[in-house]
């Protein structure tokens, strides 16, 4: 593991972790001002705090289970989502962007093949620029 695949790997646990425990405070803390998200109810900049707010509406829990690199910014991780009503995991990815320790991109897909095309797309636009 290279050292920027671990600070990338931080940021991200650490972001979890905040989600995980539905810490408000620690999950603000772990995102960038704005953070981009992208889930079932709708996609755009937030803020921490209404990223918080988000974490605390929703109640949802996000077990990793695989993780997928993609560039020194970005990774996949693919997901068992549960919600406080959840009978059973919901397997989902998400596309991450983390910028020094923050993550400021957490955009939620229903699939890794989605997820991991996204990131791609994503990696080679910014590549080309």
């Amino acid at each position: 593991m290279t050292i920027m695949e671990s600070k990338l790997e931080e940021a991200i646990n650490e972001w979890h972790a905040g989600v995980n425990a539905g810490d408000l405070r620690r999950s603000a803390a772990a995102v960038g001002n704005p953070i981009v998200v992208l889930g079932p109810k709708g996609a755009g900049p937030i803020t921490p705090d209404q990223f918080a707010g988000w974490v605390e509406r929703s109640g949802i829990r996000l077990v990793a289970r695989s993780w997928h690199p993609v560039s020194e910014r970005l990774m996949v991780v693919e997901q068992d989502a549960t919600w406080p009503d959840s009978r059973k995991p919901a397997r989902v990815a998400t596309l991450f962007r983390v910028a020094g320790t923050k993550v400021t991109a957490a955009l939620r897909l229903p699939d890794l093949k989605s997820a991991l095309d996204l990131a791609y797309i994503c990696r080679e636009m910014a590549a080309s620029e």
